[in-house]
């Protein structure tokens, strides 16, 4: 298998990326990454037989506006790392499962949680690569220093992860945020901090001017989110059917169905979102998974269906605050979409969040961003 460095000067060689001297470096950060990974996996035989982790090598954290490369260096590094022992997970999903994981431990009631979860987290990982590092609550907050400390010094797992924020930029002016300092500390402790700031914005640059809102509903409609959808993820449109789906963890045991997720952008139907019983947690739940979301099928709504109305409005604030990019495919404009019916004057604030999202300042936006 080829390493990171060569498969990401064949891509420039052939034209898919632009030449970017910050992209340059970090390839060649992870290309040593990868080496030492390798190497340590090699000669860690003696390591397991006698149930002792050695420490792992340095980190890479990764951050820069939206369309920098970062997810497009992150998939070339896990893609060509010659391990078994790595995972790679969106960040959101994964304190999902500490959670669900540190619930468990404290139904025990055996002391301190916190370090039970990490030994789990970290069994059988040498090398945990996370997408879009961003911190928005206190719970997570509160435990991100014992948690990581513990995985990375004493359990030895290696940490690459990309965010939008520089690490001291993270959970900037969030509640109790004296409790988060240690884990910034960390990173800047254990980890190499790479900037990716670079001229191009390669996700609008994919898009080239596309208008993201299209309507009425149709099959011009449709085939222009198809594009925009192929253009963001590279998927080859002639293999269209097997676009990969997703379950995303809504946590507590609950699912939501992705039929089409790739390279963090997703695909859903207005029915599948607001024609179902949702909240805000669900909807939160999306918003912090995918940089970019795809709706189709949004009808125009009248005092039948108040209800879609106001889940469409809670869709549309979660993604709005979130900083998501929004690509439609309606029967009307925003402001013609729900005309009459009970929460009619609130569905304002929601037209003006729709024409918003459709500018170039909103979708030059990080994801995650405030």
């Amino acid at each position: 298998m080829t390493g990171i460095l060569e498969r990401y000067e064949a891509l420039v060689a052939t034209g898919e990326l632009r030449a970017d001297a910050e992209q340059a470096d970090a390839a060649e950060r992870l290309e040593q990454l990868q080496r030492e990974l390798e190497k340590q996996a090699s000669a860690g035989l003696i390591g397991k037989l006698l149930k002792r982790k050695s420490p792992g090598p340095r980190g890479v954290y990764m951050w820069g506006g939206v369309g920098r490369g970062k997810s497009m260096l992150m998939d070339l590094f896990h893609q060509t790392l010659a391990i078994d022992e790595k995972r790679r997970v969106h960040f959101h999903a994964f304190m999902l499962e500490v959670h669900e994981k540190l619930r468990d431990e404290r139904r025990k009631e055996e002391g301190d949680p916190i370090l039970p979860v990490a030994a789990a987290m970290a069994r059988n990982v040498r090398c945990l690569a996370f997408d879009e590092m961003v911190v928005n609550n206190s719970a997570d907050a509160m435990i991100m220093s014992r948690l990581f400390t513990s995985m990375m010094v004493d359990q030895g797992v290696t940490i690459v992860t990309t965010s939008n924020r520089a690490p001291n930029e993270l959970y900037k002016d969030g509640l109790n945020r004296e409790h988060f300092l240690p884990f910034i500390a960390l990173i800047e402790q254990e980890l190499d901090v790479l900037p990716l700031n670079g001229p191009t914005d390669y996700r609008l640059q994919r898009l080239g001017g596309m208008a993201t809102w299209h309507e009425p509903l149709g099959e011009p409609a449709t085939e222009q989110t198809r594009e925009a959808f192929f253009r963001l993820t590279d998927y080859p449109p002639e293999d269209s059917e097997h676009v990969p789906s997703a379950e995303l963890d809504l946590g507590g045991g609950r699912k939501l169905h992705v039929p089409k997720a790739l390279k963090g952008v997703a695909v859903f139907s207005f029915k599948r979102l607001c024609g179902e019983a949702r909240g805000a947690p669900d909807y939160l739940a999306i918003a912090r998974t995918y940089h970019t979301v795809i709706i189709v099928g949004i009808p125009k709504m009248g005092p039948d269906k108040r209800n879609e109305a106001a889940r469409f409005v809670t869709l549309i604030d979660a993604l709005y605050e979130n900083k998501v990019k929004l690509i439609v495919a309606a029967d009307a404009l925003p402001e013609d979409l729900y005309q009459s019916g009970t929460g009619r004057f609130e569905f304002e604030r929601t037209v003006s969040r729709l024409n918003e999202m459709q500018s170039a300042d909103y979708l030059a936006l990080g994801h995650g961003t405030s």
